[in-house]
């Protein structure tokens, strides 16, 4: 039988662990956070993951696309099965790590906030895309040819793309839509075919850069926890004066070129409506969602008045736009999975080690993280992908160097939509020669880079923003997010 002075020991012991614990959650913080916050050792191995994804995505895309001749291949090989296959070689590292265990991690991993928060914009972009639709896009472009000289076609298409895109969030949609009017206006006028498509093409990736409704700009500030005003206006100085210098180019090379009259069809400037709400709202920094859903609303009212659609067609086209970001969705949450078990083997660590060494100060770490997410890109020719691989690791390489977290969502989104924009295996080129060769005319790919002005400007302008354009405030955590975990 335990003594009195044994039981009361017992229970004052006991009394000060459970307030303790009591007290810890109170604070909103984990009892076992400590554990849980330890930094796992460094092991270059764990990276074997992305090094697989990689081998079997660009080796089987190039096989098939320049090997075999297959069109458009690279989008053609099922990248989330990739991606599986990636995420089972995560699985079966680290066999330090139960099964239930790795599992424990991919869930923490993907029910992330930000990631949720991703997910569910994606899909009421996908939903806004599917109200405004192509008859939009088209009332811009031609809306913008009607008011300006023939001479100066060109220009205008650079500017019509830039505005659809940044109204529409996508830079392959923009260009299915604006290509034909740029054949069209090549043929009629006497501009070269791949001036004109590539004018477009850069104003389309001008516009996926900067939106607040594209993927990349959604990826790129829920992987980095900053506000989508707050990235707008950083990347907004590093994107302008590219865009500006372009405009300056196509002009000069305008002004000397003889043009015909352009033939301007019916369009309905109501079609305009959302777009602008949509642009309006979101530099106002309206909360994303509130922006989106005015634009749903503001399209419905005016493509069924109008008799654009009826009823049974906008659901139709609003059910496409959200199953259109499935695949986008799905590749987002499997790699959420993967690197949660990359870092919880020590891969990042070991990729942070690296760059420690290579790059020094806060100039080196800007350029690490454009570099880093410039080679994904390269590896899966989608710069949404590369920028949700690449972010958690340029998370830590910006609480490493001290970058901000706008900054950082500024860096991953414009050196992504830089390779992008040129790379000649891109969807972005594949889709605008498709749309050319539709329509009877013949161009590829290496006649339309050296017309890819603005993809070329944002670098040097990035890399001047990189070297010479100082950052003086220190990194700063989301306190979006901090604010939300107080209330």
């Amino acid at each position: 039988m335990l003594s009195a002075g044994v039981i009361a020991q017992f229970s004052l012991t006991e009394w000060q662990i459970s307030t303790r614990i009591e007290r810890t959650w109170e604070k909103k913080e984990d009892p076992f956070m400590d554990l849980r916050e330890k930094k796992p050792r460094q092991n270059p191995a764990a990276l074997l993951p992305i090094l697989v994804f990689l081998v079997l995505y660009l080796g089987m895309g190039l096989i098939f696309e320049y090997g075999m001749g297959i069109q458009m291949a690279f989008y053609d090989i099922p990248i989330v099965v990739v991606f599986m296959a990636a995420l089972l070689v995560a699985c079966l590292q680290n066999r330090a790590l139960a099964f239930d265990g790795k599992m424990a991690v991919m869930a923490q991993g993907v029910g992330d906030k930000n990631i949720m928060t991703m997910i569910l914009i994606f899909l009421v972009a996908g939903v806004f895309v599917g109200v405004t639709g192509r008859s939009s896009a088209e009332a811009v472009a031609y809306f913008l040819l009607s008011v300006t000289p023939a001479w100066a076609s060109v220009a205008v298409l650079f500017v019509a793309a830039c505005f659809v895109s940044t109204a529409m969030g996508t830079s392959v949609g923009t260009i299915t839509l604006i290509t034909p009017i740029a054949a069209a206006v090549s043929n009629v006028s006497g501009f070269s075919m791949a001036l004109c498509v590539g004018s477009v093409m850069g104003g389309a990736m001008f516009g996926d850069n900067l939106s607040f409704i594209s993927d990349t700009t959604i990826a790129a500030c829920n992987t980095q926890g900053c506000e989508m005003r707050d990235k707008f206006r950083a990347n907004f100085k590093i994107a302008l004066p590219a865009a500006v210098v372009t405009l300056a180019v196509i002009l000069v090379q305008s002004i000397s070129a003889g043009v015909g009259q352009i033939d301007i069809p019916e369009y309905n400037l109501l079609l305009l409506i959302p777009y602008v709400l949509v642009l309006i709202g979101g530099i106002a920094g309206l909360n994303v969602f509130v922006v989106l859903l005015v634009g749903i609303l503001a399209g419905a009212a005016i493509v069924l008045p109008t008799g654009t659609v009826d009823f049974m067609a906008l659901l139709g086209s609003m059910g496409s736009g959200a199953s259109g970001m499935f695949e986008t969705i799905m590749v987002t949450v499997l790699v959420s999975a993967m690197c949660a078990l990359i870092r919880e083997h020590g891969g990042f660590e070991a990729l942070l080690a690296f760059i420690r060494r290579v790059f020094k100060g806060r100039v080196g770490g800007r350029l690490g993280v454009g570099l880093l997410v410039g080679a994904m890109d390269i590896a899966t020719a989608n710069n949404t992908v590369a920028i949700v691989m690449a972010g958690p690791i340029a998370k830590e390489i910006s609480e490493e160097y001290n970058i901000s977290p706008k900054e950082s969502a500024s860096l991953l989104d414009t050196f992504s939509c830089v390779f992008q924009g040129v790379i000649p295996y891109g969807a972005q080129m594949l889709v605008a020669i498709s749309a050319c060769t539709e329509l009877g005319f013949s161009v590829n790919a290496f006649q339309i880079m050296p017309f890819l002005f603005y993809p070329f400007f944002l670098l040097l302008s990035s890399l001047v923003f990189i070297f010479f354009i100082p950052d003086d405030r220190r990194y700063e955590p989301d306190h979006a997010a901090a604010a939300a975990e107080e209330a």
